[in-house]
């Protein structure tokens, strides 16, 4: 009787305990390709990762994207961010780049590159 008494407390501590946490966003399929297709697309046409790396949180697929990620609607995906030589963002250098993509609502193609150049 006390061990069911002392499980059903701790069984009940534990639900209020999960229950006062925040829900995490579940991140969709299409946002995460989404995500790789434009950090490849931006290696890929700035020169491959020996002479480029784009934004940390354009790794970031638990966030889609994160701070990257600055539009998802029915239209797709647009990220945008900075990138530079390997090592830029540890070395606290300035980055090189600056890339704006827009990615299909499924996430398998770069639909419009609205910008790749020096940062603005």
């Amino acid at each position: 009787m006390v061990k069911s008494l002392v499980k059903t407390s701790a069984l009940m501590a534990a639900s209020a305990l999960l229950s006062s946490m925040p829900a995490l966003a579940q991140v969709s399929a299409a946002n995460v390709r989404a995500l790789n297709v434009a950090r490849n697309w931006a290696v890929n046409n700035n020169g491959g990762l020996s002479v480029y790396r784009p934004a940390a949180c354009m790794f970031n697929t638990g966030d889609g994207g994160g701070s990257c990620l600055t539009q998802n609607n029915s239209q797709g995906f647009r990220f945008k961010f900075l990138g530079g030589r390997p090592g830029w963002i540890e070395q606290g250098t300035a980055p090189t780049t600056e890339t704006e993509l827009q990615v299909s609502v499924d996430g398998r193609h770069v639909t419009q590159v609205i910008y790749n150049g020096s940062p603005r």
